[in-house]
């Protein structure tokens, strides 16, 4: 019996590592909300959500796996073929030189099968795990765009630009990766499995004895694992978002001075996910030595019973050990627990893509407010009646931004609202467009409904012109026609003569070809307005809306902006607002508003001639005007 206390001594020592790994684990399941252990959706629900993308490509990943077998006919065959190489050397009978090349020439076929088989299948793989990614990102990014203008706002640009370009990275990996390393292990370790239990089968049972400790320590590392990766990701994240504000918003943190407290907190951000990324080492730095310490164990199990039985030419449980066989069962180990180490590392990435997986359909969970009726229509032409009835609507529920609005807007009109701030008017306009839905009430585009109008339908009749202009990166000409298709080089220059955009854009070195950085920074507050003009005249929209649009401007500019304005009111219908009254005296009708409600309406001369709130208003305006002019 003493011959076996070698082997008992090993499985103490494993199994005191088993049992504190086993305590960590129980603590960790107790104190999962002290430690911050959150999961929210089951691997197999994320799985079974990346097949739907993974479907298509069936073939190809069948086509891969019958590759894969081949490939791994190295790992399997080749300890066959050298121990019973060893053993043919080391025999009494000797052996023929024939038999030796024979031998060799086997191998180096296996060999090249394998490479070439190995090779073709990572071909594959990385073509069909792009194309699923690029599908993953291309939907999720039309899921955003069909977020409302609320939702939007709720979600931080820094978390949208992670889930669409980080998140689907992670995934890419996954298929591209993982999943086929991981099929490829599983299948080695069978295959080596079966080729051991055919070579010697209590000797292999003795390597299974380890097994259990293997997936003991897998199911324990699992849970830290992905506690771990989400705390990576959350802390990517806030360091995306905590970028993407900053960086935009540089030119006032420089103003006030504020540099070194940004760095602070970026600092800590930082730091916070280095904690975190350390974390995660720790996790996997403590399973991987675990797994090779069985492996080790094992073979240290081998080399004492294949020692014993060649030197005393005794039995292991009714079978000989000769050195063929303990060679075989060097390498056989090797390749079984490699696998088994690579499976932990690629288990490792899974955590990570999971948790990136996590996020996406966070995303893609997040059900759009504003969506198409069943029975919606299209709309093929507006001919810019507007109206509200009876319409309330608030951003935050019970808070009412407008209450109780109705008033109707003809065909052709130009209607502007007046009030102050938080009274309701640029909300109109959201609504108008549907970029909010109401509560109650009902808004009317040429007697229709605008709930029972396609979305796209319906805004593709509206040209908004906003104060805060978004230009995108690009050129003067593809801001102004967006993408627009057969949009010749002859309307773009009529549409910014009309709305005198071609005066600047003359001047300019390229002319439309113009560089327009970021957000147009290069380019004037009245430059850029003139182009959102042009932009919306190329597009011919029956209703126009215009928002705070002469607001910052400099008063030559205002002046082009007053004269391009005169000409759009012959277009179709518009709605303004504007604090400068100056700009709506020619609208035919003015609505004013207070706290959500119109107290008021008429044209400017009525609304003058009452002396209600709008008189208040443009009596204001003209003394300020005076004093400044004084100064």
């Amino acid at each position: 019996m003493y011959e076996f206390y070698p082997l008992l001594i090993v499985g103490a020592i494993i199994s005191v590592f088993a049992t504190a790994f086993i305590l960590a684990y129980a603590f960790m399941k107790d104190k999962k909300e002290a430690i911050g252990f959150d999961r929210n959706m089951k691997d197999s629900e994320i799985i079974r959500r990346l097949l739907v993308y993974a479907r298509p490509y069936a073939k190809s990943f069948i086509l891969v796996l019958i590759l894969m077998i081949f490939s791994i006919a190295h790992e399997i065959i080749s300890p066959l073929i050298l121990g019973e190489l060893i053993n043919t050397l080391s025999g009494e009978e000797g052996f023929e030189l024939n038999y030796l090349f024979g031998t060799i020439a086997v191998y180096t076929v296996i060999l090249t099968v394998s490479l070439v088989c190995t090779y073709v299948q990572s071909i594959i793989l990385q073509k069909t795990g792009q194309r699923i990614v690029s599908n993953i990102r291309e939907d999720l990014f039309d899921h955003i765009q069909g977020l409302s203008h609320d939702q939007l706002n709720k979600i931080p640009v820094g978390t949208l630009v992670t889930r669409v370009t980080n998140d689907t990275n992670a995934i890419s990996i996954t298929f591209t990766n993982i999943i086929v390393n991981l099929v490829k292990n599983c299948f080695i370790i069978v295959g080596v499995l079966t080729a051991m239990l055919l070579l010697n089968y209590m000797l292999t049972l003795m390597i299974l004895c380890f097994v259990p400790f293997v997936v003991l320590f897998t199911i324990i590392f699992r849970k830290f694992s992905r506690r771990a990766h989400r705390r990576v990701k959350d802390g990517t994240t806030d360091i995306n978002i905590f970028l993407s504000e900053n960086l935009s918003g540089i030119k006032i943190i420089q103003i006030f001075n504020r540099e070194e407290r940004k760095k602070a907190e970026f600092d800590e951000k930082n730091q916070r996910l280095g904690r975190a990324k350390f974390g995660q080492m720790f996790v996997f730095g403590i399973f991987r030595p675990m797994v090779y310490m069985l492996y080790i164990s094992s073979i240290l199990c081998l080399f004492y019973l294949g020692a014993r039985g060649y030197i005393n030419n005794v039995e292991f449980l009714g079978q000989v050990i000769d050195a063929g066989v303990v060679v075989s069962f060097y390498s056989y180990i090797s390749k079984f627990f490699n696998p088994i180490q690579n499976l932990a590392e690629q288990f490792n990435r899974l955590q990570a893509t999971f948790a990136s997986a996590e996020m996406i359909y966070k995303v893609f969970d997040i059900v759009p407010e504003v969506v198409d009726e069943p029975d919606a229509i299209e709309l093929e032409s507006v001919r810019g009646d507007i109206e509200f009835r009876n319409v309330w609507f608030a951003y935050v529920e019970g808070e009412w931004v407008l209450k109780d609005v109705s008033f109707k807007v003809g065909a052709g009109d130009t209607v502007a609202f007046v009030g102050s701030t938080g009274s309701g008017k640029t909300t109109i306009l959201s609504l108008i467009c549907r970029n909010y839905d109401i509560q109650k009430g009902e808004i009317l585009i040429d007697g229709i409904n605008i709930k029972k109008i396609k979305i796209s339908s319906l805004r593709r009749h509206f040209g908004q012109m906003l104060q805060d202009v978004f230009l995108f990166s690009g050129t003067i000409r593809s801001n102004i026609t967006l993408g627009l298709d057969n949009v010749s080089d002859d309307k773009v220059n009529a549409a910014c003569k009309y709305v005198n955009a071609d005066k600047f854009i003359e001047r300019l070195p390229d002319g439309l070809d113009e560089v327009v950085r970021e957000r147009g920074n290069n380019f004037s507050a009245g430059q850029r307005q003139l182009i959102s003009f042009a932009r919306t005249i190329i597009h011919k929209p029956a209703v126009m809306i215009l928002d705070e649009a002469t607001a910052n401007i400099d008063t030559e500019t205002e002046l082009l902006i007053q004269d391009s304005l005169e000409k759009m009111m012959n277009i179709g219908t518009m709605l303004m607002v504007a604090h400068r009254l100056s700009t709506i005296q020619h609208a035919d009708n003015i609505i004013v508003l207070s706290h959500g409600k119109i107290v008021e309406q008429g044209n400017h001369g009525e609304l003058l001639a009452a002396k209600g709130s709008y008189y208040k208003l443009y009596s204001l305006q003209v003394e300020k005007n005076k004093l400044t002019a004084a100064n």
